[in-house]
């Protein structure tokens, strides 16, 4: 190349060069470029809220930012990506708000004043039924139980976990039975019995015998029930009901309603002897002597024996109740511990 072609080329090279460096030094596209956010937070008096919690969130979950307003109330992002973003704002007392926006590239974007509302300050109240509250649904669905529909069957508890009854609910529960209609009736048929049979021989016979058998078998009712079912159990602290098993083999089942007879549950929910019932059953026949007839009082044999014989009714009872009673009882609540 001669030396006049370098001299003539020389200045376009120059000039290429320095295109260069200046395209170099020459910023990105705006496009490219990050942007800043702030913003104040105020409360609904007009001050400034400190230390309310702001976040920044985007489309890419991971690009999320927390600030929190300083002194002034005051926030600020920056190195903000251009593109739709929100702000999640929240603070103690406050109801969180949110606010969405585009960030233009390269633009110091500028929020509006932030106003936090008073969160609304909802008040739970658990109302809890108290242990007696719950005694007394129970007592209710018992109070349905006939077998029949017509029999009363409230002395059995078919709940898997049966709370224990207040001295209150045991009188009262005492109080139904005895005052049911069918109790009534029943006592009527059994005078009617020892009439033709001519038990007791000293009420002697007509409607005045009748009357003197109908209210001897009725204090009978009475004594025993309210004294073996409510008083005792009251102070002995027992639960006089028959708790049905339902679950376990036919024989555990079996020697179960057997020994109700002579065990009960304790207001503590635990297995004990049977104070309740067994002195129960010894007193209601010791207050029956005041009212039956001379010539019918034997002494303390009659006394025990009947009672033993009471003791064993409760027996057979019991596994009546265990075996038969359920089934013939109709519109029983559904219990998981029924087979």
């Amino acid at each position: 190349m001669s030396r006049l072609s370098i001299v003539w080329l020389a200045p376009w090279l120059l000039l290429c060069w320095l295109s260069l460096v200046a395209l170099a030094q020459s910023p990105p596209p705006a496009e490219g470029l990050p942007g800043s956010i702030s913003g104040t937070v105020f409360d609904q008096s007009g001050a400034v809220a400190v230390g309310a919690k702001v976040q920044l969130k985007r489309e890419d979950q991971s690009l999320s930012q927390e600030a929190v307003s300083g002194d002034k109330g005051e926030f600020y992002f920056a190195n903000v990506p251009a593109g739709p973003f929100w702000l999640a704002i929240s603070g103690d007392g406050f109801a969180s708000q949110e606010f969405s926006g585009v960030l233009a590239p390269g633009e110091p974007h500028v929020m509006p004043s932030i106003v936090l509302a008073v969160a609304t300050v909802v008040t739970q109240v658990d109302v809890g039924l108290t242990q007696a509250e719950i005694a007394e649904e129970q007592i209710k669905e018992q109070e349905k139980q006939r077998v029949f529909g017509f029999i009363p069957n409230f002395y059995v508890t078919y709940a898997k976990d049966a709370v224990p009854l207040t001295p209150r609910q045991k009188f009262k529960l005492a109080w139904k039975s005895t005052t049911d209609p069918f109790t009534f009736a029943a006592v009527g048929v059994l005078a009617g019995i020892q009439q033709g049979t001519n038990d007791f021989k000293g009420y002697g016979q007509g409607m005045e015998g009748y009357g003197k058998r109908y209210g001897a078998s009725y204090a009978d009712v009475v004594s025993n029930t309210f004294i073996g079912s409510a008083l005792l159990p009251s102070l002995l602290k027992q639960d006089p009901r028959y708790f049905y098993k339902g679950t376990g083999t036919t024989r555990s089942r079996f020697f179960y309603a057997l020994a109700n007879a002579v065990i009960s549950k304790g207001d503590n929910k635990r297995w004990q002897p049977n104070y309740s019932g067994i002195l129960g059953s010894l007193a209601a026949g010791g207050i029956s002597y005041l009212y039956y007839p001379p010539s019918d009082r034997h002494g303390a044999a009659l006394l025990y024996q009947n009672t033993l014989i009471r003791v064993s009714g409760s027996a057979v009872a019991g596994v009546f109740q265990e075996f038969v009673v359920r089934k013939l009882t109709p519109h029983l609540p559904d219990q998981p511990n029924q087979p």
